[in-house]
Parts: C-alpha cells; sequence; structure tokens
C-alpha cells in the first residue's frame, strides 16, 4: 500500500511538473469586444487555446471557446532572419455563450482559429487571429446561426 502511494505521488509530480513546463501565455484579444486569452503549450507543436470574450462595441453577453491548435501546421514555417520568431496555427474546438439583456439567447457550436503571431526575443507575443463560430442559437426555439464568421482580433500577450 505504501509503495503504491509512493508511485502515484510521483506521477503526479512528474506529470505536474511536465504540465508547467510547457509553455504558457495569457493575453488580451481586440475585435468586436475585448478577449481574454489563455495558452497552454502542449508538445513542441501544438497547444490548447481558451478565450473568454465580452462585447465591448456590440451590446451586453459573454461567450468563450477552447479550440485545439496545430503551431506552424504542414512544417511550413514562416522565415525571419531577426531575433524574434513567426508562427502560424490553426485549431478547431467549440464555443458556446449568451447574449441579450432583456430576452437572453444562448449559442452552442464549433470554433476555428486561424492566426499568425511574431514572438519577441523577450517573452511578448503580437497576434492577429480570425476565430469562426458556427453553431445553433436557442432563443425561443432553436435556430441555425453564424456568431463571428467574420470578427478577426489583435491579441498581445505575455508569455513565460
Amino acid at each position: 500500500m505504501k509503495k503504491s502511494l509512493l508511485i502515484a505521488a510521483v506521477m503526479v509530480v512528474l506529470g505536474t511538473t511536465v504540465a508547467l513546463a510547457e509553455p504558457l501565455a495569457i493575453g488580451a484579444n481586440l475585435g468586436s469586444g475585448l478577449g481574454f486569452s489563455y495558452r497552454h503549450g502542449i508538445g513542441a507543436s501544438n497547444m490548447l487555446d481558451v478565450n473568454v470574450d465580452v462585447p465591448v462595441f456590440n451590446g451586453w453577453g459573454i461567450g468563450g471557446s477552447v479550440t485545439y491548435d496545430w503551431i506552424d501546421p504542414f512544417n511550413t514555417s514562416i522565415p525571419w532572419n531577426e531575433k524574434g520568431e513567426w508562427h502560424w496555427q490553426m485549431g478547431v474546438g467549440a464555443g458556446a455563450g449568451i447574449y441579450g439583456f432583456k430576452d437572453p439567447a444562448v449559442y452552442v457550436g464549433a470554433a476555428g482559429h486561424i492566426g499568425v503571431e511574431y514572438d519577441f526575443w523577450f517573452p511578448l507575443q503580437l497576434s492577429i487571429d480570425w476565430r469562426p463560430n458556427i453553431g445553433v442559437t436557442i432563443h425561443d426555439g432553436a435556430g441555425f446561426n453564424t456568431w463571428g464568421l467574420g470578427i478577426g482580433s489583435i491579441g498581445v500577450r505575455y508569455h513565460f
């Protein structure tokens, strides 16, 4: 029993160490509203991208998306001879949210992500992203909706 607990404790410590050793980034995106971004690296060429969006310019609501992104997919990195690095990413995932104040509507569906970013030699990233969402809106019945199909954003993140 003691051996099993010791092995389990060692595995938890090793798993936590590996998870914390992956690249992380937090920041903000500005598009049709303000978005808060968290990125967690998974290996050398993948990441989990979590965004929470609050509209600033077009009404009231809150939404979010989680995408699994591939960094420089198809081994097509952007060549650059300066100190920083250019990367592009694309991914798929899910999105959900609620909008409206007096008569709220809920939406849920698939989310996508495609973008290009510049990683400076110090811990800062600048990005241009497009995050389309397509799915169902539940408001006095269900309906097909394409919220955010044409919305792009610019982002600033602290990379650590």
